[in-house]
């Protein structure tokens, strides 16, 4: 337990600093793009970086959203299989609430952003916009806003953004894979069964894993799945137990996080984010914000469908018996949490370029992503406000428990000392 807690702590360092720069990033290309040198930011997202031996005609905003997401993928699937077996989500009991209220935070938000945006272009797969919360982002913002907030804040949130990947992982692969090259395919899971042979095996060469690994994204690629995916199945087919004997720090799922996971925070992460957030926002797009369907279905999906997904879940799991609330997390600081969870940011960026980047010569994807930036920015402006006032009660109280111990002791201390005397 006490490496679950420092590997965990580790992550959350990890991930604060990559929100940060996510922040950054995503501020540049706003700037960038709305600023009188814009063009220059259309000319190099959209510059070409050819591979003609392998096919690959890609654009560097491709590259960053097939290519660089990868990494954070492989990272996310790495979190999810420690979580699963060895961590917060393997522990039965524990687990339930985090599961619920990320079933919970993916349902609402799809069932509030179908309704709302019925019929509007785009809407057959632009429901699953809202559904994804960002791990880097929410968790950046707790540590900014939240640090006299309980530590099972940290572990509900992280907790609960893990198994929302996931579910969004499988959305991905489910909603946009429109041609499927079998054979390909049967080339990607070959690659992956060698990975978990080597791992089964004890295998440690890099020499190994790295051409396994790079021709299972490219196989993914040529079948017509996402390649990200990719990323995905080789961290959870990645051994995160140790065998008898051997030091925990040394098992290749920690050894591989310790790793790349400063990269996929300080790097992958911000160039998508810098190459995704460019949008223009004039005042036709901030007022289509209000009226546009499409645009309303992504923000009310995230701020109202998150938020009351993930509180109403976890708040009915915990009447029901059948999950329970970290220690001193009360329902107020849940609910602050649940407003985190509305700020969707990588993953929302993504299927949003994936569900309509065909609609409307692209103006849906760029009205989708302004929808998804400013929401996330609302909820994060939010979901701070509640964290810095639940800080304050939860001070208070110590600081109240503090006093009461000092006047306990104070009122113990002469007795004791008369009794020494006599």
């Amino acid at each position: 337990m006490t490496q679950v807690r420092s590997e965990l702590a580790r992550y959350l360092r990890t991930e604060t600093f990559g929100g940060a720069l996510l922040l950054i990033a995503a501020a540049a290309a706003l700037i960038w793009v709305n600023s009188p040198w814009g063009a220059s930011y259309t000319t190099m997202v959209d510059t070409r970086l050819a591979i003609p031996a392998l096919h690959l005609d890609l654009t560097l905003a491709d590259w960053t959203k097939d290519g660089l997401l990868a990494i954070f993928f492989f990272v996310a699937g790495l979190e999810l299989k420690r979580e699963l077996v060895v961590g917060e989500l393997a522990d039965r009991k524990r687990a339930t609430l985090p599961i619920v209220a990320a079933v919970g935070g993916v349902v609402m938000p799809a069932l509030i952003a179908t309704a709302v945006g019925w019929g509007a272009p785009g809407m057959d797969r632009g429901w699953a916009i809202p559904v994804a919360t960002d791990i880097a982002f929410a968790l950046a913002v707790l540590a900014m806003t939240g640090s006299r907030i309980p530590a099972g804040a940290r572990v509900f949130l992280l907790s609960l953004a893990v198994v929302d990947d996931l579910i969004a992982i499988i959305l991905i692969a489910v909603l946009f894979t429109t041609t499927l090259k079998m054979l390909w395919l049967l080339v990607a899971v070959l690659c992956l069964a060698g990975w978990a042979l080597a791992q089964r095996f004890r295998l440690g060469s890099p020499f190994i894993y790295v051409p396994l690994g790079l021709i299972a994204w490219y196989s993914l690629h040529e079948a017509g799945i996402h390649a990200t995916l990719a990323g995905v199945a080789c961290g959870l087919l990645t051994r995160v137990r140790p065998d008898p004997g051997e030091d925990e720090h040394c098992v290749p799922a920690a050894r591989l996080e310790h790793f790349f996971q400063p990269v996929s925070a300080a790097v992958c992460v911000p160039l998508f984010a810098l190459f995704a957030s460019g949008v223009p926002l004039d005042a036709s797009v901030l007022s289509k914000l209000f009226t546009d369907r499409l645009a309303l279905a992504v923000v009310l999906g995230l701020l109202v469908g998150k938020t009351v997904g993930i509180f109403g879940s976890s708040w009915l799991a915990v009447r029901l018996g059948i999950a329970e609330r970290p220690d001193d997390l009360g329902y107020r600081d849940m609910f602050a949490l649940s407003v985190l969870g509305a700020i969707g940011f990588t993953v929302s960026l993504l299927v949003a370029e994936l569900a309509l980047e065909d609609v409307g010569d692209g103006s849906a994807a760029e009205l989708a992503k302004a929808a998804v930036l400013l929401t996330s920015l609302a909820a994060s402006l939010a979901g701070s406000a509640l964290l810095l006032r639940r800080g304050r009660a939860h001070q208070a109280r110590r600081d109240e428990r503090a006093l009461q111990n000092q006047e306990r002791h104070r009122t113990v201390l002469p007795g004791h000392g008369e009794g020494s005397s006599n």
